[in-house]
């Protein structure tokens, strides 16, 4: 039997993700200068969908989960390659299809999150999402190895009750848009936890300029990590002081760590398949700005791709292929590491308290004792 709360909870959710505050509406400061909706989309062509799965179920389980999709060319992905790199910084996870991104330089369709259980449906959804895409004779895809990465959400989420299906994962890519991206507990974020706070995700962007030319940074990430003492928020040590502060309520009946992140980058410099390798990298020191020390539970993936080259990404023969040289990335590697920087943070201010599986509850960070934390170190932006 399932409780029929669960449609409410499943809108209520979903808008409060969609109208929550970001970081920097908090005045919490941030290096660099972001695109129009400091997010991932902000890269010309990237789409983002999220499908949202929150029922009550009998015997107090729940389920709180998701599938996130994320188009590096929207529509045009179905038949047009982007050159990538993967990188792992540790490698207690899964991103599956990354073999063959090593090897050919290519990512072949979308980038797919969910709960680390639900990889197999989410590989076959993806798959079949493809095959349809391609015309009643499918000769377009007659092989495909989807990219799908995990984080595990089974402190909220009833996770070994399979509740994620191959139809929400072609729900999620059908609904892949441009535009301002919902954040917090939506799509694979829904039941994720990071620094014992209500998590999931997150995004910003970065515009930078080499030459005469302007490109733009995009970074989404799937969250679900980090012991609170860990905590850093625009440099201040924040965690340390919710440490033991009352004011924080620590997770009711949740595991004391959690680990793994997924992180996505996106650009639209013209860049070789080593080179986009190289900014995936980049995302570990921004991941390191917020306090994580990859643990040894820790799945950190990391891919990066870019949207320039089209001619390549159709396969076409005669194609010019453009690169920026090396001596000119670093501008690039500093937005990298910005934008993940703040999309972490993104994902932690839009988290909410979640009351989810077998009764587990975790709260979202105190909007107001983190302001003021950061206050007492002179780092709150002045008006906030």
């Amino acid at each position: 039997m399932r409780i029929l709360l669960a449609i409410t909870l499943f809108a209520a959710c979903t808008a409060a993700a969609s109208d929550a505050p970001r970081a920097r509406d908090l005045g919490i400061p941030f290096d660099g200068t972001p695109g129009e909706l400091n997010a991932i989309t902000d890269v010309a062509g990237v789409t983002v969908g999220h499908v949202t799965l929150i029922e009550d179920l009998e015997d107090n389980k729940a389920v709180r989960t998701g599938v996130t999709a994320i188009l590096p060319r929207g529509p045009a992905s179905k038949s047009v390659n982007v050159m990538a790199g993967w990188f792992s910084l540790n490698g207690n996870g899964e991103m599956t299809g990354t073999a063959w991104v090593e090897e050919s330089g290519f990512l072949e369709g979308p980038v797919m999150m969910t709960n680390t259980h639900s990889i197999g449906a989410v590989h076959e959804g993806t798959i079949r999402w493809r095959v349809a895409q391609s015309g009643p004779d499918h000769t377009g895809y007659f092989w495909s190895l989807p990219l799908v990465a995990e984080t595990w959400d089974g402190d909220l989420n009833d996770i070994n009750g399979f509740h994620v299906r191959p139809e929400h994962a072609m729900q999620a890519l059908d609904k892949a848009q441009g535009g301002p991206v919902a954040e917090g507990a939506v799509g694979g974020g829904t039941g994720m936890i990071c620094y014992e706070f209500k998590c999931g995700i997150g995004t910003s962007s970065r515009v930078t300029t080499i030459g005469d030319a302007e490109y733009t940074i995009g970074v989404l990430v799937q969250a679900n990590f980090g012991k609170r003492d860990l905590l850093r928020v625009a440099g201040v040590p924040v965690g340390q002081r919710l440490a033991d502060d009352s004011s924080a309520e620590r997770a009711a009946g949740a595991t004391p760590e959690h680990n793994s992140i997924i992180i996505v980058i996106a650009t639209d410099a013209p860049l070789l398949p080593n080179q986009v390798k190289r900014l995936a990298r980049r995302a570990a020191l921004g991941l390191g700005r917020n306090g994580s020390i990859a643990s040894n539970g820790s799945g950190d993936l990391f891919i990066a791709f870019s949207t320039a080259n089209e001619a390549a990404g159709r396969g076409e023969i005669d194609a010019t292929i453009s690169a920026l040289p090396n001596d000119e990335m670093t501008p690039l590697f500093r937005a990298t590491v910005e934008a993940t920087e703040e999309a972490i943070i993104n994902a932690l201010v839009a988290g909410r308290d979640m009351r989810g599986h077998l009764g587990t509850t975790v709260p979202g960070i105190d909007h107001r004792r983190l302001q003021q934390i950061l206050r007492d170190y002179n780092r709150l932006q002045k008006g906030d």
